[in-house]
């Protein structure tokens, strides 16, 4: 389907494609065997600018938008999710600082993003609190010189590998949700440390961590946009994230229908490629039907985001629900079509 890409997006798909198919392929069994942490394909992706896609030309970025990051995400996806998930969570946590931060706040941090020296986390999730961004327990006392931090924050992507935080914490806990603030912090703060890194059924290349904080003292300019608005920080960027996770489920169906595909053509049983059976062809079909629906979705939906529309929330979670929901049967289909092998 034509989806009118200018050449600045042909060019980056295109590339990510191929660090995908050149890069990422060869070492995906074994990265995600070991648990290894990707950083040669994080160079990679940096010496390609990957990281400059989604900042803004003033920070040293190529100016794209969320279209232009799931264009990337999608093709990483099809090859290794893991990777996809880790270069999307930069996206996630440096988000805030593009959308509340101040100018210092976005010179200070942005071009060695862009240029891949530095990634970035968002940091939300509590043992008690996940969804529910209000149930949060973490706390920000306001002190001499700035913010005293105290908690645990849990399931963070790139944790322990970033070393730049976007932290959702308690600024006033008598006002519940809007007591809460948003902070950067960098790794390396006395006070911040990280907790076990966790045992994953899958996506086992990207580093998923605790967080603690012990009376880690944040300077008082490192709050972003103001007190009391952290919630409101955190539910635009969900809005604005949504469509990238639904990239990773459209690219990892995308590599799952091509990998049934091919085996499909290759796999003879009773004289005859199982492709050349209806059964089959009609489950492809079915599958190729779903993820090009989703992509559709998701694509529209990335653009209305990068429209600057008021209010995309109702379509950013169709997108990411439907192409999730999308992913989790053509890989089960896929599973089916491989048989033992799959």
């Amino acid at each position: 389907m034509e989806y009118f890409l200018n050449e600045q997006q042909k060019t980056m798909q295109n590339l990510a494609r191929r660090i995908a198919e050149e890069r990422i392929l060869p070492v995906r069994a074994e990265l995600d065997e070991r648990e290894d942490f990707p950083w040669e394909i994080m160079k990679d992706l940096a010496n390609s600018d990957m990281f400059r896609v989604f900042i803004p030309e003033e920070y040293e970025g190529l100016g794209g938008g969320c279209f232009d990051l799931c264009l990337v995400v999608e093709e990483l996806s099809r090859a290794c999710a893991a990777i996809a998930v880790s270069y999307a969570a930069v996206d996630l946590g440096i988000t805030p600082l593009l959308q509340y931060g101040t100018e210092e706040q976005k010179q200070k941090y942005l071009p060695d993003v862009a240029a891949g020296k530095r990634l970035a986390a968002f940091a939300l999730t509590e043992p008690t609190a996940g969804s529910d961004a209000s149930a949060i327990k973490t706390t920000a006392e306001r002190v001499n010189g700035g913010y005293l931090l105290n908690g645990t924050k849990q399931f963070i992507t790139n944790g322990g590998e970033a070393e730049i935080y976007t932290v959702i914490a308690l600024t006033d806990k008598a006002r519940g949700a809007r007591g809460a603030s948003a902070l950067l912090v960098e790794k390396g703060t006395p006070g911040f440390s990280f907790g076990k890194k966790e045992k994953k059924l899958g996506i086992r290349a990207s580093a998923t961590r605790e967080l603690i904080f012990r009376n880690c003292l944040v300077p008082e300019e490192n709050i972003i946009a103001k007190e009391g608005m952290g919630f409101i920080v955190t539910m635009k960027l969900f809005d604005m994230s949504r469509p990238g996770i639904g990239a990773q489920a459209v690219g990892l169906a995308q590599g799952a229908l091509e990998a049934a595909v091919d085996y499909a053509c290759q796999r003879v049983q009773f004289g005859h490629p199982i492709y050349s059976l209806q059964a089959v062809q009609h489950m492809l079909a079915d599958m190729a039907i779903q993820v090009e629906a989703a992509r559709a979705l998701v694509y529209a939906t990335a653009r209305t985001v990068d429209s600057g529309a008021r209010s995309v929330s109702e379509e950013s979670a169709m997108a990411k629900v439907f192409a999730s929901d999308m992913a989790m049967k053509v890989t089960t289909d896929a599973v089916q079509i491989l048989g033992g092998a799959g």
